[in-house]
């Protein structure tokens, strides 16, 4: 079992704590698992109540529920399509070119993968809940750290010092939340600690959200721990920089205006943030990447535990879907030798960017194919199309982690490799504070430390590249769908891939699916939300 940040056992205690404080936000019904709730003037008379409640801002991002993975803490929502990191990868990866899911009767599943979404997807509504009670939780720890009550509970010196850092990381965990929402819907129900409990959320744009996001990320910055400062898992100014940089060199999507130079404003923070490349990519996908060198390159994780914090999260969904129907090798990666019977395989045209004799040695080709073909013609054909092997609940000094089932494989949202491709793609488009010569650079040392002598000439290193070489260094790290929007080939005919649109080689799909419908459970919630167009 891992000894990881804040103590993986407080989050389970303070979700149930936090719970009991929270009440409904908006279209959120978040309801207490544990009889045994502590009233709040009573918890907060041990000062250690506040890293707890913080912990569960946290635990929010990993957990589902407080009873086991299958319970959930909000009402209506199934814990396997309401985890954060898993409905995160559902909607940013299995949407796109690189993961086929095999068993299409798990709710919601199939029509994300085929482009053939409605507004009464689980999923969605899984990833709108939870987000939403990141919001929620947030703004609880808002509301009990105000100057009032810490003099009204005469809390000392030491912890009123320590909660102005807690009250930032909060700030933050709501902005992640807010980003997330302006990408994938466009909108949310928007409130704060300043409003009472019970209200009615006003709505916000993607404007709205994107100004809310990028000024509060500004105004916390000084609150911040400095770049790897913080307890492992806890967010630090590193992290505001990277939301940030993803924002800017997405606002031509969300707001219209180029920002490539402000994306490398704050890129270069990070650069200069002491961060370095894992000694090997497998460390960054292993289950010690708390403690393997990973943790020199991991700038953000959503964290993991076998035992602790059994949840069926992104990295517990990968390594056991990832076993091949065929081959078995569950046991080389730390589960059941089956796994889950072929769950995952990847596109053609995924496995097509590593074809050829340029990726035969490169340790980002995880891919296997021996006895396989690489079409799926039939997506419940688990023996047809390829599989890879990138996630593992193995260790890097050759043991494995504690359940054979639920993983201790930290899911990696933003690390150091991503920001060194978003610099290189923020100078290509234009942007100023950046050179050509030092992105050649970044991409050698990725090439170079996945044992790939490629190294690729200057004049070679262009947009379309860039994003190859994203897929190559970052799939199934819920990128895609934002990087294909991006380029504009996300929807329409311009780029077709195997079952995009529901078709075996790919069709168009229809441009208003560069955002998905809002939840139809959540428009009935709240009257001042309104449908996306389209839907």
């Amino acid at each position: 079992m891992k000894t990881k940040y804040l103590n993986l056992r407080v989050l389970i205690a303070s979700l149930v704590l936090v719970t009991f404080f929270t009440s409904c936000e908006g279209d959120l019904d978040v309801t207490p698992q544990d009889d045994q709730n502590t009233l709040a003037d009573e918890f907060f008379q041990n000062e250690s109540a506040y890293l707890e409640v913080l912990a569960s801002v946290y635990g929010n991002l990993a957990l589902t529920g407080t009873d086991g993975a299958g319970s959930s803490n909000i009402q209506g929502l199934d814990a396997g399509t309401s985890q954060y990191g898993r409905t995160l990868l559902y909607m940013q990866t299995l949407s796109a070119d690189q993961m086929i899911w095999s068993y299409e009767n798990d709710p919601g599943t199939r029509e994300i993968q085929r482009n053939i979404w409605t507004t009464q997807n689980p999923i969605f509504l899984g990833f709108w809940g939870r987000a939403h009670t990141s919001v929620a939780f947030a703004n609880n720890l808002l509301r009990e750290t105000t100057d009032a009550k810490l003099d009204e509970r005469n809390v000392s010196a030491a912890t009123r010092a320590e909660i102005v850092n807690f009250r930032a990381e909060a700030r933050l965990l709501r902005a992640l939340s807010y980003y997330h929402l302006m990408d994938l819907f466009g909108k949310a129900n928007f409130i704060t600690e300043d409003d009472a409990l019970n209200t009615i959320p006003q709505v916000y744009d993607r404007a709205q959200l994107f100004a809310f996001v990028e000024s509060e990320l500004q105004a916390i910055n000084s609150d911040l721990v400095a770049p790897r400062q913080n307890q492992y898992g806890r967010a630090d100014q590193a992290v505001a920089w990277m939301i940030l940089s993803k924002m800017y060199l997405n606002a031509e999507v969300y707001i219209g205006q180029a920002k490539y130079t402000e994306a490398l404003t704050e890129l270069n923070k990070i650069l200069g943030g002491g961060f370095m490349l894992a000694d090997e990519y497998a460390h960054n996908f292993m289950a010690d990447n708390d403690v393997n060198s990973a943790i020199n390159e991991i700038i953000f994780p959503i964290g993991s535990d076998g035992l602790v914090t059994q949840n069926f999260g992104p990295g517990t969904v990968m390594i056991n879907g990832s076993v091949g129907s065929i081959e078995v090798n569950g046991a080389e990666v730390g589960v059941e030798p089956g796994g889950w019977g072929g769950a995952l395989r990847v596109r053609k045209q995924f496995a097509d960017l590593f074809d050829g004799g340029l990726y035969s040695t490169d340790t980002r080709n995880t891919i296997i194919s021996a006895g396989r073909t690489v079409n799926i013609i039939d997506i419940s054909d688990r023996d047809s199309g390829y599989i890879i092997q990138k996630y593992s609940n193995a260790t890097s000094t050759g043991g494995f982690g504690i359940d054979q089932v639920f993983v201790d494989t930290d899911f990696p949202l933003f690390r150091l490799a991503d920001v060194y491709l978003m610099y290189a793609e923020a100078v290509l488009r234009g942007g100023n504070g950046g050179d050509m010569n030092t992105a050649k650079g970044f991409i050698d040392a990725l090439r170079t430390r996945a044992n790939n002598p490629n190294l690729v000439p200057v004049g070679d290193i262009t947009l379309e590249f860039i994003l190859d070489e994203r897929s190559r260094e970052l799939h199934w790290e819920a990128h895609r769908r934002q990087d294909l929007i991006r380029y504009g080939l996300f929807t329409g005919g311009n780029y077709n891939w195997a079952w995009k649109g529901n078709g075996s080689n790919g069709i168009a799909i229809p441009l208003n699916y560069d955002l998905y419908p809002i939840p139809a459970a959540s428009l009935s919630s709240n009257p001042n939300l309104t449908q996306n167009p389209g839907y």
